[in-house]
């Protein structure tokens, strides 16, 4: 389920408007980044709200963070 978060755009319902909660996420200063390797799999690209990301992006949010979470 973790590689169908670059499908998020897709996944708007009547019920859960995903693509407005990541905008909101966004318009209060947070960043969302898409994993490019998913993205290359899908033959997809990034978007303007949740940009395709580098594993260097990810190595550099690691290190700034005080805190990591992983499941």
């Amino acid at each position: 389920m973790l590689g169908m978060g670059v499908e998020c755009k897709y996944m708007d319902t009547d019920k859960f408007n995903v693509t407005k909660q990541m905008q909101t996420l966004v318009d209060n200063g947070r960043e969302i980044l898409a994993c490019g390797s998913c993205l290359k799999i899908r033959q997809s690209g990034g978007s303007e709200l949740c940009p395709m990301s580098t594993m260097a992006d990810l190595y550099e949010i690691v290190k700034s963070c005080d805190k990591v979470l992983t499941f």
